[in-house]
């Protein structure tokens, strides 16, 4: 399949690759499922002492895979199915894996692609990396769970700029903010990866998923984003068509 989740694993460590070919790793519908259940499977391992999440061929994500959007994101229901049915279930497997997750941080990691990193406890990337969510160029905001997760984890400053500047950021500035643990040479990036998740595996596994479940309740105010009646009323709105459409007929949207 040209669009899936990849998993293998080898002793204690397993890779999780996000792969869409020709779109630079964009999340499809079915790629949020296998997510979910891929991380769930990986929560019931026994013998699991870490987890790296990449992409294939050099990105690793691009965002959301914006040639589905016309068939579900202009009706409310539809689009409130995708977030809370297909998207917030992947992230919310990641964020509950009490195994240790390294995120290894390669090209394009924009909107979906932070959602997913924005769920890892180690990230490291290549220099080249860029970072954002510019999802305004497109008519409509981020999910208000989604929100809160990338809010905390690169700032609420970064957030803003991410989102209502369409600003995008290198792996340095994320790095200077916190949002990153390395930045290294891209030739060097699988390697320093492996490594991260090696020095975690030698440790007590015990240990990490105590510590796992111990920092996830000190983040329990995430759970409770409110989510009023109108947060997906944007469906059909003529900014939300205008922008997909602009993008998928490659054209400026005129908002």
């Amino acid at each position: 399949m040209s669009a899936t989740i990849e998993l293998a694993q080898q002793g204690s460590v397993a890779r999780v690759t996000l792969r869409n070919r020709l779109k630079f790793n964009a999340m499809s519908r079915a790629m949020w499922r296998e997510l979910r259940a891929v991380f769930e499977g990986l929560q019931r391992s026994t013998d699991l002492r870490c987890v790296i999440v990449s992409g294939a061929e050099a990105s690793f994500c691009s965002g959301g895979d914006i040639s589905e959007y016309a068939g579900f994101r202009f009706e409310e229901a539809s689009l409130r199915d995708f977030h809370e049915n297909d998207v917030w279930p992947g992230l919310q497997a990641m964020l509950d894996c009490d195994v240790p997750i390294v995120a290894q941080i390669d090209g394009n990691c924009m909107g979906a692609g932070v959602e997913i990193a924005s769920c890892c406890d180690v990230r490291l990337a290549g220099m080249s990396a860029k970072f954002g969510a510019p999802i305004a160029r497109l008519g409509f905001p981020m999910a208000a769970r989604e929100t809160a997760l990338v809010a905390r984890e690169v700032g609420l400053p970064v957030a803003r700029q991410m989102l209502l500047e369409a600003a995008i950021f290198s792996a340095a500035e994320m790095k200077a903010g916190g949002f990153l643990s390395r930045v290294v040479p891209e030739a060097d990036l699988a390697d320093a990866a492996q490594a991260s998740a090696q020095r975690i595996a030698a440790l007590s596994p015990q240990a990490a998923r105590l510590n796992k479940q111990t920092l996830r309740s000190l983040l329990n105010p995430l759970a409770s984003v409110a989510h009023p009646d109108k947060t997906y009323a944007y469906a059909d709105s003529a900014e939300h068509r205008e922008g997909i459409g602009a993008f998928l007929e490659k054209r400026k949207p005129v908002f």
